[in-house]
């Protein structure tokens, strides 16, 4: 049986506010919720996100959306789901670590997109929701009418954001894009490492953050403009784009000298002494930001010959001169262990710190003590770095099992126990063949 698609219920219409608040509109009424007015809850509280992303950008983006309070609808391939559940190993309970880091507080929900009865049931979602995610190669979802233009039509107050490896225009928009493509592309990988060693990647996905958190700023301002005309919009975010915005200096230095950034290892290229240095057990960050502080630190470490020395009387003049410094002061710091000059630096207000390993991050009183290192029933997670009023989003949110909530979500749609029933057990069992949806 083929049901009506429910029609859109009318949005707040423009507004002008008297004053700056915090205003938060709630999806399917004409109200504005005063957040003073909830001191407890979390800022997106009452918003709904329609999530059609996977591996990491897109449930990194949305997974924030998830941290500040929003419902989020995670919709994934029935049998399958986000490629992530098999990035592994390590598995916890069958589902691979780097989902769980991604996933946190969402609803999953099993549709098989290709099919007209999955299309239906993601507008009926749109109709009543507030942002749309989605990470499909370009033109994608056009073919399923499920495209902003399409779904503006239901929904003239839906904040609608892409992410793709290239951006929705120019001639790589068809492109696949990863990462490590991305990064390797963004000039960033070409100045990273030391001079003459190979580019290396860094550890964690750096373009996929970067192209989360842009899409988590782009959707929010465009909810912040929504409350004053009405309407939502259109953010499209590219991986690339993302990363080589993080060029800053770096571009610069290029557009200003028309040379390529050398690599320096963990150095500065403008800012000596700021590297690690090799102590008789490990290596130590040293970050002498100015003068003030390079004179604090040759008296602290009793060079007083180099306080007076006119090669390095200046931070130009110490980069002019990085190799004789750097040499004097990697001779001083291997006479002692890390944590004797870590102590004696801080102790000087000069900035500096030891390079941790993880099992050193879940140690650290200053993390433990702000909560973003929390423990659960003898589970170490790690929070949202964001604090409210000095409260910070909890934790202990779990990420679903595949299509775990598919039936609930089916059921607050309108759609009958026996219908939703029947629905969740058709996209339980993967389709036969491709499951490819892009």
């Amino acid at each position: 049986m083929v049901r009506a698609l429910p029609q859109p219920r009318p949005r707040q219409s423009a507004c002008k506010l008297p004053y700056m608040v915090s205003l938060t509109v709630i999806r399917g009424t004409n109200q504005m919720v005063r957040a003073r007015d909830k001191p407890m809850a979390l800022p997106l509280v009452g918003l709904r996100v329609v999530d059609l992303t996977k591996d990491f950008a897109g449930p990194f983006c949305t997974m924030i959306l998830a941290d500040l309070g929003a419902e989020v609808i995670k919709v994934e391939k029935p049998g399958l789901g986000d490629e992530t559940r098999a990035w592994g190993p390590p598995f916890v309970r069958g589902q691979s670590c780097y989902f769980l880091s991604l996933n946190r507080g969402k609803k999953s929900v099993a549709l098989d997109l290709r099919t007209r009865e999955a299309q239906k049931v993601i507008r009926e979602l749109v109709v009543d929701s507030d942002f749309f995610v989605e990470s499909f190669q370009p033109g994608t979802l056009s073919k399923m009418h499920l495209d902003y233009r399409s779904l503006r039509r239901l929904n003239k107050a839906l904040v609608y954001c892409s992410i793709s490896g290239f951006g929705q225009t120019g001639p790589y928009k068809n492109r696949p894009g990863y990462d490590l493509t991305a990064f390797a592309m963004s000039g960033i990988m070409s100045t990273t490492g030391e001079r003459g060693r190979p580019p290396i990647r860094v550890s964690v996905p750096v373009a996929d953050i970067a192209a989360g958190h842009y899409a988590t700023t782009g959707i929010l301002a465009a909810l912040a403009r929504r409350l004053v005309t009405g309407t939502g919009d259109y953010v499209d975010v590219s991986l690339l784009d993302s990363i080589v915005s993080w060029l800053t200096y770096n571009a610069t230095y290029f557009f200003t000298t028309g040379k390529q950034p050398d690599r320096f290892g963990s150095a500065h290229p403008s800012i000596v002494p700021y590297q690690a240095f090799k102590c008789q057990d490990d290596y130590l960050i040293v970050a002498v930001g100015n003068d003030k502080q390079w004179q604090s630190l040759c008296k602290t470490l009793e060079l007083h010959r180099l306080s007076e020395d006119r090669r390095f009387s200046t931070n130009p003049m110490r980069v002019r001169n990085r190799n004789a410094l750097v040499l004097t002061l990697s001779k001083m710091f291997r006479q002692q262990r890390v944590v004797y000059w870590h102590k004696l630096l801080t102790g000087h207000g000069i900035p500096s710190a030891p390079v941790y390993t993880i099992r050193s991050v879940t140690k650290d009183k200053q993390l433990l003590s702000r909560g973003l290192i929390q423990r659960d029933r003898g589970t170490l997670r790690l929070a949202s770095p964001l604090l409210f009023s000095a409260r910070r989003p909890a934790a202990f949110l779990t990420a679903p099992e595949l299509g775990e909530h598919t039936i609930p979500v089916l059921r607050k749609l309108g759609y009958s126990q026996k219908e939703a029933s029947r629905f969740a057990l058709a996209t339980s069992v993967e389709t036969r063949g491709s499951n490819k949806w892009e």
